[in-house]
């Protein structure tokens, strides 16, 4: 499982033209899953999102807090496309986890993070949806995370 985490000032998704979820301060995470990621994948993920430090303490120290040391909001979107491979200049996703598959251990990372956080400030998009993200970046700060390099 692959996640990209964004420090944001804020975020929106948007389906057809009409906003389906928001935060302000926090992180937006882009989220991939391959065909061999595991409820033991989410777990690492969903782990490493609550408590990995992007934020600032009260002293200005950098990479001091993580968004739950901050009480911040998360925003979650599926992306298949974090898992693929170009030949030669075309996209190829076969290494992607199914659709069927997908939504449900991406509702499971939801879930887990419900769980071990406050469960309002998860927010997520459309799963399958087309969606329009919007977001304004804080630093710019952009952190790779992948449960295959544990």
């Amino acid at each position: 499982m692959k996640a990209i985490l964004q420090r944001v000032l804020n975020a929106k998704v948007s389906v057809d033209g009409i906003e389906v979820s928001s935060i302000r301060k926090g992180v937006l995470v882009l989220v991939g899953l391959s065909v061999t990621d595991t409820e033991e994948d989410a777990e690492y993920i969903a782990r490493k999102i609550l408590n990995v430090r992007l934020f600032e303490d009260e002293n200005q120290k950098r990479w001091a807090k993580s968004t739950s040391d901050l009480n911040l909001e998360i925003m979650c979107i599926s992306q298949f496309t974090l898992y693929h491979k170009l030949k030669g200049n075309k996209p190829d996703f076969h290494q992607a986890m199914s659709s069927k598959d997908s939504k449900v251990l991406y509702c499971r990372l939801l879930s887990i993070l419900q769980t071990s956080y406050n469960p309002s400030l998860i927010k997520d998009g459309v799963f399958g949806a087309h969606m329009c993200v919007s977001l304004e970046n804080d630093g710019p700060v952009t952190l790779e995370l992948d449960s295959n390099h544990k």
